[in-house]
């Protein structure tokens, strides 16, 4: 809901990292209940990558711009998108109950705040114009469903989440590299601004 709320990219990027600490927490936490040491490696490699790397990336890319360093026009105001954020939690909680039902542990009864935070990362993705915002909430959504995924099978094999997170870490930097071009051809990366050239 921070990301919704705030519309500066250096608040987000620090929201997303926090995320990726709470995210690397949950795995720990299962890798010490389970007695996993493969399930504690994947932990620290979520730490690194999504709590160090992938907001050192996002950080980077937006220290280059030479635009404004705030969402400045989102399509949604913060009233009616903190509203939808509340909606959207009560979506998550009405459509994960089946799933907490079907195996009531402590671990299956967060699955939903980790689908709010799926569905939170889809809403920043379609609501926000500038380029940035859209991939902090791409990596939202993906934060959301390693979360689910963690929690909903007792952790994910050491090969499987290394895929995942490399499929993620080369997104961004495609992100990144079109982020920079969209920028140094047009002067900023307002995606709504680009649509005219059509025009």
């Amino acid at each position: 809901m921070l990301a919704l709320w705030r519309r500066e990219f250096a608040v987000i990027i620090r929201v997303f990292a926090m995320q990726g600490v709470a995210l690397a927490t949950i795995v720990a936490v299962l890798a010490v209940h389970h007695r996993d040491a493969e399930l504690g490696a994947v932990a620290v490699g979520i730490l690194a990558l999504r709590a160090g790397l992938l907001p050192y990336v996002v950080h980077r890319a937006l220290a280059g711009a030479g635009e404004a360093q705030r969402e400045t026009r989102p399509l949604v105001n913060v009233v009616t998108s903190l509203l939808a954020a509340a909606a959207l939690t009560l979506l998550a909680y009405a459509v994960a109950q089946p799933v907490v039902a079907l195996a009531p542990a402590p671990a299956t009864q967060a699955v939903p705040v980790g689908l709010a935070v799926v569905l939170m990362g889809f809403f920043v993705l379609v609501t926000r114009r500038r380029a940035i915002s859209q991939v902090v909430g791409f990596l939202l959504m993906d934060n959301g469903i390693t979360a689910v995924a963690f929690l909903t099978t007792a952790g994910v094999p050491l090969v499987v989440e290394l895929g995942v997170s490399l499929d993620v870490l080369f997104a961004v930097l495609v992100l990144q590299i079109l982020t920079t071009r969209m920028r140094a051809a047009f002067g900023h990366t307002d995606l709504d601004e680009l649509r005219e050239l059509r025009d």
